[in-house]
């Protein structure tokens, strides 16, 4: 849905979708071949926002980079709007967990790098800014420099800055990870207040369980090395969504079935000697419990 708020300067409306067929990625280096992906088929929905988790290895960032344009897949294709993918484009936009505000320029100035470079008038420009600004809550801090915001309102500056290009779709790699906990609760009710509220396809990467299902309005699992799609479970809690929604009955059996099925990939990765596999193992292996203890 687009934002009534601002004439439709949040979002146009006109989102993507995004058609991932039968995607193989190998890498070679000294002589060896690395397969991280193989025969992997994916379909992130049109104004949705789709939710990927799976084990450390199994390719998720690889599949990111894929469908932003940055790499090409060995073999299979990847469509947005039917349209092959054959390098990055205007219409996807990617925020990585690492922060990619540049230092030296302020909050106003970091959020317009973009437009400002593709040439939109001063007007529009300071109209398109002001109101993301305010949407995310920014601007009162809109003179302040990276180094003075905390790490949630670089967050939310880095969303604002690709939400003010109006991309088709906007896809997230982690991006709430190293925060702390407190922060990162309250940057997911940001975040899913904002989505419902403007819309906009979403493909958001996360390796924790709660925030997948608290965001996500389809959940995708993927396998260990070679990564393809395991399941897609459809999260079908009602919008619009607080942490409530986490003392749900209905929660809960999404997130046993989810807990069920990442433990089977991440013991895999955790036999393959995957080391950040241990304490997903270890994590889930206790939630496993608590769920069994609980019916």
């Amino acid at each position: 849905m687009a934002s009534s708020n601002g004439g439709g300067v949040l979002s146009s409306g006109n989102f993507g979708e995004v058609r991932v067929e039968t995607v193989t990625k190998v890498y070679e280096k000294e002589d060896k071949c690395q397969t991280v992906l193989q025969d992997c088929s994916l379909y992130v929905n049109r104004g949705k926002l789709t939710v990927l988790m799976g084990p450390s290895g199994c390719g998720k960032t690889v599949l990111v980079n894929l469908i932003a344009g940055y790499e090409k897949p060995t073999s299979g294709h990847i469509y947005i709007d039917d349209v092959p993918v054959t390098g990055p484009g205007p219409d996807r936009l990617v925020v990585f967990q690492e922060t990619a505000l540049f230092p030296w320029m302020t909050v106003y100035s970091n959020v317009i790098f973009g437009c400002r470079v593709q040439g939109l008038n001063k007007g529009e420009l300071k109209e398109r800014a002001e109101l993301i600004l305010r949407k995310v809550g920014l601007y009162e801090f809109r003179d302040k420099y990276p180094s003075q915001l905390s790490g949630g309102m670089q967050r939310r500056a880095e969303l604002a800055r690709a939400m003010i290009n109006d991309p088709k779709i906007m896809i997230l790699d982690e991006p709430f990870r190293g925060l702390d906990a407190m922060t990162r609760q309250l940057m997911q009710e940001f975040y899913v207040a904002l989505f419902e509220e403007v819309g906009r396809t979403n493909f958001f990467i996360t390796h924790e369980i709660d925030e997948a299902i608290f965001l996500a309005d389809r959940l995708v699992i993927m396998t260990f090395q070679p990564g393809k799609v395991k399941t897609e479970i459809e999260v079908d809690l009602p919008r619009p969504r607080d942490f409530r929604m986490l003392a749900l009955p209905r929660f809960m059996e999404i997130r046993e079935q989810a807990i069920e099925l990442l433990y089977e990939e991440a013991a895999k990765a955790f036999a393959a000697g995957s080391k950040t596999a241990y304490d997903l193992v270890g994590a889930l292996v206790a939630r496993k419990g608590i769920c069994k203890r609980t019916k």
